[in-house]
């Protein structure tokens, strides 16, 4: 019986060989396509997404002050782009590179729904719709990362 290969998390040789089980790999190309959806509206929404998708209250804010928040979502879109092309890459040429970015997704999404509502709390108008989804991608990514690095079994003839 196969059994989970941390190893594979940050393999030694990156290729193009997915190592995981193929549902792991079918369900990173949407994490790929919300990677690159996130980034387009943070860089290109006339807010950057900061109230019409976070519920910041951009109106009761001082003219610079609520241009300076869109411009930090712009640059938050800008990181979520790089990241979206460095997936895209990793789908489409070093697939072995795919248990790494489930583990940062992991990480990422955890410490969105768990540190920064505990210790950097955000004030919103609204609950926004990450904070509702955080805590299920990560759990989802966990079990996404277990899958990519429970290597198939090799068929035999």
């Amino acid at each position: 019986m196969a059994r989970l290969d941390p190893r594979l998390i940050v393999p030694s040789v990156i290729t193009n060989v997915f190592p995981g089980r193929r549902l792991a790999l079918w369900l990173f190309a949407p994490l790929v396509l919300v990677t690159l959806w996130r980034s387009q509206h943070h860089l290109l929404a006339a807010d950057g997404g900061a109230q019409s998708i976070a519920h910041l209250p951009l109106d009761g804010y001082s003219d610079p002050a609520a241009a300076t928040i869109v411009g930090v979502f712009a640059l938050w879109g800008l990181s979520q782009l790089i990241l979206a092309f460095l997936q895209l890459l990793a789908l489409l040429r070093y697939r072995a590179m795919i248990p790494l970015f489930y583990l940062l997704t992991l990480i990422e999404y955890s410490v969105r729904a768990t540190y920064i509502p505990a210790f950097r709390p955000i004030p919103t108008t609204a609950t926004a719709p990450g904070a509702v989804i955080n805590g299920p991608i990560a759990a989802v990514s966990l079990a996404l990362l277990l899958l990519s690095i429970w290597p198939r079994r090799e068929v035999s003839v």
